[in-house]
């Protein structure tokens, strides 16, 4: 008959073994979040750079001189002549 003590080792056994599968796989899975983590940054932080980017070029492309220029050069518009101005009183 099986004794007591072998069980009791045999039990103590598998839950080492258990555990130490468990912690293998936790490291595991920490190392894959951490490296799914650093993509992440490293993706934040290039789409940070490129929003930076857009900001500056929609400030650019903003600048009233800029937009006048372009509307005098591309599209052939002038101020009017002070005797184009027609002046509507109600």
């Amino acid at each position: 008959m099986i004794s007591l003590r072998f069980v009791t080792l045999s039990i103590l056994l598998l839950a080492l073994v258990a555990s130490g599968i468990g912690v293998a796989y936790s490291r595991h899975q920490h190392r894959v979040a951490f490296s799914e983590l650093t993509a992440a940054e490293r993706e934040r932080d290039e789409l940070n750079i490129e929003y930076d980017r857009l900001q500056l070029e929609i400030a650019t492309l903003a600048d009233a001189g800029r937009i006048e220029q372009r509307a005098k050069e591309q599209l052939r518009m002038r101020l009017p002549e002070p005797s184009d101005i027609v002046v509507i009183t109600p």
